[in-house]
């Protein structure tokens, strides 16, 4: 509060410039891979040259402990530990490409170059599985031709779909978090979480009732999009008794993609999206709902009134 007064800007004077030339980086009270993602490079290139960076923070983030960037973890020498980390724990892992490309900006050819690059990272792992998602849930949207040479392609190199049937948003409420923390906004916690904890359930209803127009009475076993953030390290557990009061059951990811479901192959006008949204399409179904974090104006405009009190 009392930066601008004492030397005019509201966050700090440190450029990125400064990186390139500092010895050693202090961080106070914040995550810097996640609160600062743009800095996550630069970080990455001062480490790499020696610089230490020590970081000061009361609240033991998950992000801080074990944070990894995806895009470069053939560089990070910790990168492939942290991993094995996850598996012992009782995690698996699959592809969900090497830089995060939309399908709908690249060529089939590209595109598949790419997944090639992730795959050979990969493969041979402990807790490897040959599945692949679709980065932005993209699958090429109305260029069938691509679609199909990409499913054609993954086909081919033995991955299989790594669908979803429900998308949670919830990086939409993590970049709301952290706007609202740079811009020194309070933040009630207990708010946050009741907050969150609402908005991903909403997510699961609307997509479940999605569901029930497209399958009837008997439903396939559902995978939720989620991302690896701090705000779902921090309430993960109370969503998770959430659904397990609503009588949802957790299962593993290999009982998911064992479902079914996941040898569905629709022909829908835009290939994008979740698989419920996808079969819905191809069999002319309409009327589906969206959950309030669809809409971005209405989700902000709900996070300052429930969480900052605005």
């Amino acid at each position: 509060m009392a930066l601008p007064k004492s030397i005019g800007v509201t966050v700090g004077t440190v450029t990125l410039n400064d990186f390139d030339q500092a010895d050693c980086l202090l961080f106070f009270g914040q995550n810097p891979g996640s609160n600062s993602p743009r800095m996550l490079h630069d970080l990455q290139e001062a480490r790499k040259r020696g610089a230490p960076i020590i970081t000061f923070n009361p609240l033991r983030e998950r992000g801080l402990e074990t944070f990894v960037n995806p895009g470069s973890l053939a560089d990070d020498p910790d990168g492939a530990d942290r991993l094995t980390d996850y598996v012992v724990a009782g995690h698996v892992l699959a592809d969900h490409s090497y830089s995060h490309p939309a399908l709908s900006k690249l060529t089939a050819a590209a595109y598949l170059a790419d997944v090639d690059r992730a795959e050979g990272w990969l493969k041979g792992r402990e807790g490897y599985r040959a599945w692949f998602r679709y980065p932005f849930l993209d699958e090429g949207g109305t260029d069938k031709a691509k679609r199909d040479a990409v499913r054609a392609g993954l086909k081919a190199r033995g991955l299989r779909n790594g669908y979803v049937t429900v998308d949670g948003s919830d990086w939409q409420l993590e970049s709301m978090t952290i706007a609202a923390k740079a811009a020194g906004h309070r933040m009630d916690m207990a708010k946050l979480r009741r907050f969150y904890v609402d908005q991903m359930m909403q997510g699961v209803e609307a997509h479940y009732a999605n569901a029930q127009k497209v399958f009837g009475a008997k439903q396939p076993i559902h995978v939720m999009l989620m991302h690896e953030t701090d705000i779902a390290a921090l309430f993960i557990e109370d969503f998770v008794k959430a659904l397990k009061a609503k009588g949802w059951t957790i299962v593993t990811a290999d009982a998911a993609y064992a479902d079914p479901l996941g040898r569905t192959i629709p022909d829908p006008a835009s290939a994008n999206g979740t698989l419920t949204g996808q079969i819905a399409q191809a069999r002319g179904i309409g009327g589906l709902t969206w959950p309030a974090l669809a809409n971005a104006k209405a989700a902000q405009a709900a996070f300052d009134a429930q969480v900052l009190g605005k």
